[in-house]
């Protein structure tokens, strides 16, 4: 990971958070994202001592807020003794370096944010590995004149050609590193399909929803385990994996890192990995904080991203949590508005019944009836039905066994694949 070029401090930071609004951003919603931004200032371990509202139509290319509030700005970094400027937006480098040598602090944006959380919120190889790809591909086009230790990590002759500049000899170390990181990755997501393949006759369930929505409170009380659960943006990075338990079936429960307005595209391209198993869900619960002021933007977030990275299509449970903070007349209104939805609160421990009856009749809705007559020598087989269907009826005759039940069409189209593979003239019975 590389060193950042300024000197750590004991003291938390002291942030002035910068954002704009105009015809596509009302002024309240503009304020909405910016105490979201405080709250993610709050996360990294920084102190919001102002907010900064600039009406626009769109960001100065130079300097984001235009010179004459940015010499305003100056005056308030002064007033207000802030160590860093939060940009609400992703800045660009020239922006970055205007902004920094008018105000003399230090500036970051959004995606800048979200990135130094992901990388003091990352335990696993996987993650920290992941979180070092992004902030490399999102330093690259923003190196300044900040940026001329790098060298220092090869060293030594060679390292730098004739009449090559500090920052094109950062550019080419960072260009290397990345390409290291990525072999990197391809060999753990390697791994993590091997382990994959041991639960593929599962069915697979994924919480998903925006940051701090409570998924993995909700996935401790739907699977009675310790997930690290924390009144906090960004508590889970990692995918996580448990077995649920209902009534008539047995899933995998996983949860993963939760979603957020404007999440940086090259922290999406490297944990699209890490996501595999939400990918590869059958199901997917949608949590949301129903206690959220922007309940509707939190829903749009979640269903772009998993646009983004091609999961719109899965059946999905709409979960709206968090309900025990509500108003009786918020409460109704929701329900009217998602009638679909279902409400519970993970933290009080209601509305779970219904959660894990919908879930049941959701995976059932895909079953399909079968009527087997099957050699006695297909043992395996048999064992695999016994495993992975309903069975509701099963005669034995001879030295053949018929067997009546149902089962998901997976497990049912992974069966005939298993018979046929062991006697490829086999006659399949099937039953509506």
């Amino acid at each position: 990971m590389l060193e950042d070029y300024r000197k750590p401090t004991l003291e938390k930071e002291r942030a002035l958070l910068v954002g704009l609004f105009g015809p596509g951003t009302p002024r309240w919603l503009a304020e909405e994202y910016l105490n979201e931004l405080s709250m993610l200032s709050e996360t990294a371990g920084a102190k919001t001592v102002d907010k900064e509202l600039q009406n626009r139509p769109h960001p100065d290319p130079t300097t984001y807020i235009g010179k004459g509030k940015l010499h305003q700005l100056k005056q308030q970094v002064a007033e207000k003794n802030a160590d860093i400027l939060i940009f609400d937006d992703e800045l660009s480098a020239t922006q970055i370096r205007n902004i920094e040598k008018a105000t003399k602090v230090k500036v970051l944006d959004r995606s800048g944010l979200i990135l130094d959380i992901f990388a003091s919120r990352a335990k696993t190889a996987a993650a920290k590995t992941q979180v070092e790809l992004a902030q490399l591909q999102y330093l690259l086009p923003r190196l300044t004149r900040f940026w001329t230790h790098l060298s220092r990590q090869k060293g030594g002759i060679g390292t730098k050609g004739p009449g090559e500049t500090q920052i094109e000899t950062d550019r080419r170390l960072i260009g290397k590193r990345i390409a290291t990181l990525k072999e990197k990755l391809d060999k753990l997501d390697t791994q993590r399909s091997t382990q994959r393949k041991g639960r593929e006759d599962s069915v697979r369930v994924a919480l998903v929803g925006y940051t701090n929505a409570g998924k993995s409170t909700l996935m401790n009380e739907l699977t009675d385990t310790d997930v690290l659960a924390e009144d906090k943006l960004f508590a889970t990075l990692d995918s996580t994996v448990r077995r649920l338990e209902l009534e008539n079936h047995e899933v995998l429960l996983s949860d993963t890192v939760g979603f957020i307005r404007k999440l940086p595209h090259h922290l999406i391209e490297s944990f699209k990995s890490a996501l595999d198993e939400v990918r590869d869900a059958d199901i997917l619960l949608h949590v949301i904080d129903a206690s959220g002021k922007m309940v509707e933007d939190y829903i749009e977030v979640v269903q772009s991203t998993l646009e983004e990275l091609g999961m719109s299509n899965r059946q999905t449970i709409l979960v709206f949590n968090k309900i025990d903070l509500l108003e009786p007349e918020k409460l109704i209104d929701l329900k009217k508005q998602y009638p679909e939805a279902l409400f519970v609160s993970a933290h009080r421990s209601l509305g779970i019944g219904k959660l894990q009856s919908k879930l049941e009749s959701l995976i059932e809705e895909d079953y399909v009836n079968f009527n087997y007559v099957l050699p006695l020598s297909h043992y395996k087989a048999v064992a695999y039905l016994h495993e992975n269907a309903i069975i509701e009826e099963e005669q034995f005759e001879g030295n053949q066994v018929q067997i009546k039940g149902s089962a998901s069409t997976k497990h049912r189209d992974r069966f005939e694949a298993m018979l046929t593979e062991i006697e490829p003239s086999i006659e399949i019975e099937r039953v509506s």
